[in-house]
């Protein structure tokens, strides 16, 4: 089921699916809600980016050096490196480079 919204409450990131139905419920520490899509969310921890699934299961971690995050849609995620917009899949493979 796809995820429809991630929310904080009370030390904890709630997990709700399509029909808002908790379908998860993850400590705060996985870190910092970056930003999340209908399939993964993606947390930044220290010096790392986790991708997780709609279940809460991590899926990789991402060292921070890949860039600053911009936004996540479907499996695909952005980040920003210098003058280079980079998307990575929740694989954590590199698959395009375009100028920012």
């Amino acid at each position: 089921m796809a995820i429809s919204d991630v929310q904080f409450k009370n030390n904890w990131y709630d997990i709700y699916d399509g029909n808002g139905k908790k379908v998860k419920t993850l400590p705060s520490s996985v870190g910092e809600l970056c930003g999340n899509s209908d399939e993964i969310i993606v947390f930044e921890k220290g010096s790392w980016y986790d991708i997780y699934d709609e279940d809460g299961n991590k899926l990789k971690t991402l060292p921070a050096s890949v860039g600053e995050f911009r936004s996540v849609n479907g499996d695909k995620i952005l980040f920003k490196k210098g003058s280079w917009i980079d998307t990575y899949d929740s694989s954590g493979k590199k698959i395009n480079s375009r100028a920012a």
